[in-house]
């Protein structure tokens, strides 16, 4: 068993597709409309085959309730793995990325979080 997708509800899933491929370098792996929605999967644009990123419409009224108590908690909805915080922390910042959170040394790991324009935050970890 292995984990092939996870999720990220979004409230803009166009504006969710700009921001995570054009600030944080995911590419598209799927992009199949469903209704007034889309099947929208993007992956590391290091490993095409690896875990997909669904772009999850929140229009559930609990997935809005639960993505807005993290946010008012700081509490980031999920983690991106980067080989070096401070950089990735630097050229996001260059290209306009929002942080809630500077780059915090926590023993052997460094995290950072960042606000993805849709409703959450995200954090950034690694060395």
């Amino acid at each position: 068993m292995r984990i092939a997708m996870t999720s990220v509800f979004v409230d803009d899933q166009e504006r969710a597709l700009r921001f995570y491929t054009e600030k944080l370098g995911f590419v598209v792996k799927n992009d199949v409309p469903v209704g007034e929605h889309r099947w929208l999967t993007v992956v590391s644009a290091q490993d095409p085959d690896g875990v997909e990123l669904v772009l999850e419409p929140d229009q559930h009224p609990a997935a809005r309730a639960f993505k807005q108590a993290l946010v008012a908690d700081g509490i980031p909805f999920t983690a991106f793995a980067v080989d070096d915080v401070r950089a990735e922390h630097e050229r996001l910042a260059a290209a306009g990325v929002v942080f809630t959170q500077p780059p915090l040394s926590m023993g052997p790991m460094t995290v950072a979080v960042l606000d993805d324009t849709c409703g959450n935050l995200i954090q950034l970890a690694g060395a």
